[in-house]
């Protein structure tokens, strides 16, 4: 059984809902950024998604994308990005890790390379978004095999007819996009989020996280009570930035928000 698995067990036994929070690796600065993701855990983090900066992140908004740009100016790659998760599982080797990205670096690495050392450096589970079911040989089998799970993207446009190819190769749990859109729009609305959650859990065994768009507390705490997993990027990169720009430590004002956001989520089905 992976950790993901593990750890959304442990929640459904508690009844509550897992809070995901995604940084950009290497954003600002790999020291930094391995301060948040280490710090990530005891702010209540029950699983992360660190990303891997690509030039053309044709999924993000603008808070992720400048995030991107960032990690890439101060010298971030897909090497030091595995070597981040190697260090943060000398600490840490109970918190699932999922790397979430585009194809290109991974290409680039060698994917037979990548996963190997993923595996070795402590990764969970991946994250690939411009990668469909029809291309699963490239990376999704492989990476199964690695015993790494490959979490898909379902959206409010994935039909009953596409939905099966989605959820075929799934491990892990099920990405719902709640906005047709990019990440940072609004968030999408409640009764149709809770309605294709409950299509999804149907048509799988899976566990839903819920992600795109949902900044408050209040909003976290409302995704909570219909979803197993509340993802949320955005909102804490824009923290992030907003602390550089005022020159306050940007590590103390993540997690302070990342202690929030988990509180919200702990509490919504009490």
């Amino acid at each position: 059984m992976s950790r993901i698995t593990k750890k959304f067990a442990e929640l459904q036994a508690q009844n509550r809902a897992a809070f995901i929070p995604f940084l950009m690796a290497g954003d600002p600065d790999q020291e930094i950024s391995q301060s948040l993701l280490d710090g990530l855990p005891g702010a209540g983090a029950d699983l992360i998604e660190l990303g891997i900066c690509f030039t053309d992140p044709m999924a993000d908004g603008p808070s992720i994308q400048a995030a991107g740009l960032r990690a890439l100016k101060a010298g971030q790659n897909l090497s030091i990005t595995l070597e981040m998760v190697a260090r943060f599982r000398e600490k840490d080797d109970l918190t699932p890790i999922i790397l979430m990205g585009y194809y290109n670096p991974i290409y680039a690495f060698g994917v037979e390379s990548f996963l190997v050392a993923a595996k070795k450096a402590g990764v969970d589970g991946l994250i690939v978004v411009d990668l469909p079911p029809e291309e699963d040989e490239e990376l999704c089998l492989p990476a199964k095999r690695q015993h790494l799970d490959f979490i898909r993207l379902a959206t409010p446009t994935t039909d009953e007819k596409r939905l099966p190819e989605i959820i075929k190769n799934t491990s892990g749990f099920i990405y719902y996009v709640s906005v047709t859109g990019i990440t940072g729009g609004k968030s999408g609305a409640q009764a149709d989020i809770s309605t294709a959650i409950k299509i999804l859990k149907t048509a799988s065994h899976l566990p839903v996280g819920v992600g795109f768009g949902i900044k408050t507390p209040e909003q976290a705490a409302n995704m909570a009570r219909m979803a197993d997993a509340v993802i949320i990027g955005s909102a804490l990169i824009e923290t992030l930035t907003e602390a550089l720009s005022n020159k306050k430590n940007p590590v103390d004002a993540v997690l302070s928000q990342a202690k929030s956001l988990a509180k919200a989520i702990h509490s919504a089905r009490r």
